[in-house]
């Protein structure tokens, strides 16, 4: 429980009080309130009674007591503010006493739930933090981030890698950003692949799949990659033999660029094409470019040919 369940059960308790003093009384805003405030928290109590979890005895029924306590708060102030008939106690001490018990009472019971509340933002702040620290810097060459454990109550950060080995100073390096995000250097803990894995045999499986998986996606990725480079190395060694045999056959040709193309129309690709532009230093005759195009077709194996020929 935090300061918002004090609010929620001070506004609930002002709600039922409002409602039982007005002219139009009714009990179901007053049930509703003390259904909602009061019922849950007990039976969520006597569960961790029955089950010897005491945790959540604890914080149910130290929320059943915020509940009673604002609840009666909000009903004993408004019954002051519209002046309801007041009892006073036999003398004006014992009065007096019965107010400073009230109070203590208050405040016994709200200053918890001010820390809680006060932790549970620093803990959201620290998770959110974490967060931003880890899609930001936690980035390593030839490293895939496994798996990212955020523990605020802890206040630390344990990041997963699976790759090549991390080095000593590159973690340093790492942890020296934490303070860009207001975290606290020790709290973050860089564990690596199998050797996480050996000292959390539970988790072993689930870890080594992810692993298995990061280094398979890796390994398409290279082979992708390696299949793109040799295609273009392929291309400039085709390009330049078929150069040299049309500069043997045409003089005439001083350079030229010969490459894969697309052919595009209205923003969509219609069909493939290879560019055949070709410099000269003497004019080509029409035939001649008809001889050199249907010879560029038959040696690159390819219908669509568009020669250019330039002076």
């Amino acid at each position: 429980p935090t300061i918002y369940d004090v609010l929620i059960a001070l506004f609930g308790g002002l709600a039922g009080i409002v409602a039982t003093a007005s002219k139009q009384k009714g009990n179901v805003i007053p049930g509703v309130a003390i259904a909602t405030a009061l019922m849950p928290p007990l039976c969520t109590a006597g569960y961790g009674l029955a089950t010897l979890q005491l945790q959540f005895f604890y914080g149910a029924f130290y929320l059943f007591i915020i509940n009673t306590v604002f609840i009666a708060l909000a009903t004993f102030v408004i019954v002051r503010l519209l002046h309801f008939p007041n009892k006073l106690q036999e003398n004006a001490k014992a009065d007096k006493m019965a107010q400073r018990i009230v109070w203590v009472v208050v405040l016994a019971t709200l200053l918890p739930s001010l820390y809680l509340g006060y932790d549970l933002v620093q803990q959201d702040k620290f998770t959110k933090s974490a967060n931003r620290f880890i899609v930001n810097e936690a980035h390593f060459a030839n490293d895939y981030l496994l798996n990212k454990k955020i523990d605020p109550k802890k206040k630390k950060i344990t990041l997963v890698f699976g790759g090549k080995e991390i080095l000593p100073k590159e973690i340093e390096q790492l942890k020296s950003e934490l303070n860009k995000y207001s975290l606290p250097s020790g709290s973050l803990e860089v564990k690596q692949g199998f050797s996480y894995l050996s000292e959390n045999k539970s988790e072993q499986t689930e870890e080594l799949n992810q692993l298995t998986d990061a280094l398979e996606i890796k390994e398409a990725n290279e082979n992708k990659l390696l299949s793109k480079i040799d295609s273009i190395k392929k291309q400039e060694l085709l390009s330049t033999q078929i150069f040299a045999e049309i500069k043997a056959q045409y003089p005439a040709v001083k350079n030229g660029i010969i490459q894969p193309a697309v052919i595009i129309g209205d923003g969509t690709v219609t069909k493939k094409t290879i560019v055949v532009l070709l410099s000269i230093a003497a004019n080509v005759s029409s035939s001649d470019k008809l001889k050199m195009q249907n010879w560029l077709k038959i040696r690159l194996n390819e219908s669509n040919i568009n020669l250019i020929l330039q002076r």
